[in-house]
C-alpha cells in the first residue's frame, strides 16, 4: 500500500507537530529534575529557573526544589520519569510511524495518549488548586499564583491534555477499524 503523505493526513500532521514541539521541551526543561546536575550545560540549566520565573509553575518549583523540600512532589517526579522512560522513546517512533503512514504505531500511539491524559489531569488539578496570591498568602509564605499566571499555566497545559485524551478516543477508533476488517476478512475466508 502506498504512503499517504502526511500533509494529506491533517491529524497526523498535528499529532507529528505535537511530537515535534513536545521533544525538545521535555528533554530541555520538564527532565531536568531528573538529570544529575553535573551532566546539564550551564545554560540550558537555567531554562527552568526562568521558566518559573514568569510562570510561577508550582509543579516544576517543587519538582526542582525552588520552592523548599521537593519531597511532596515525588508524585509529579514519578509523571516526569514516565515521561523520560517513556514519553520520549514514543515522541520519536510516533513521529517515525506517522511519517512513514504505518499502521502499526496506532497502539503504541493509544497507549501514550491515555497514559498522558492520565497523568495529566492531577497537574491540572494542581494548578487549580494553588492559591492566587494575596495579602494573606504573601504574609503566610504560601506559594501562591497570580491570575494572569494561572491563566497562562492552565493555557499551556490544557493542550497537553486535551490533545492526548482526543489522541486516545481516535487512535481507539483507529484500532477497532481495523480489528473489524481482520475480523470480516477472517471470516471471509472461513465461508470459501
Amino acid at each position: 500500500m502506498p504512503r499517504t503523505p502526511l500533509t494529506s493526513r491533517p491529524l497526523d500532521l498535528i499529532y507529528f507537530t505535537f511530537f515535534l514541539i513536545h521533544l525538545p521541551a521535555s528533554l530541555l526543561l520538564d527532565c531536568q529534575a531528573l538529570y544529575p546536575s553535573w551532566l546539564i550545560p550551564g545554560f540550558i540549566s537555567t531554562l527552568p529557573k526562568l521558566y518559573t520565573e514568569f510562570s510561577a509553575d508550582p509543579l516544576i518549583n517543587g519538582a526542582m526544589g525552588y520552592a523548599g523540600d521537593s519531597s511532596q512532589f515525588v508524585w509529579f517526579k514519578s509523571f516526569l520519569a514516565v515521561e523520560a522512560c517513556f514519553q520520549i522513546p514514543v515522541f520519536v517512533l510516533g513521529m517515525r510511524g506517522l511519517w512513514k503512514d504505518s499502521r502499526s504505531i496506532y497502539v503504541l500511539m493509544l497507549v501514550y495518549a491515555a497514559s498522558t491524559a492520565t497523568t495529566t489531569l492531577p497537574c491540572l488539578a494542581v494548578l487549580l488548586a494553588t492559591p492566587i496570591t494575596s495579602a494573606q498568602t504573601i504574609a503566610a509564605g504560601i506559594q501562591s499564583i497570580t491570575s494572569s499566571q494561572r491563566l497562562m499555566l492552565l493555557s499551556s497545559y490544557i493542550p497537553f491534555f486535551l490533545l492526548p485524551l482526543f489522541m486516545t478516543v481516535d487512535m481507539a477508533l483507529r484500532i477497532v477499524k481495523l480489528v473489524q476488517v481482520g475480523v470480516a476478512a477472517t471470516e471471509q475466508k472461513k465461508t470459501k
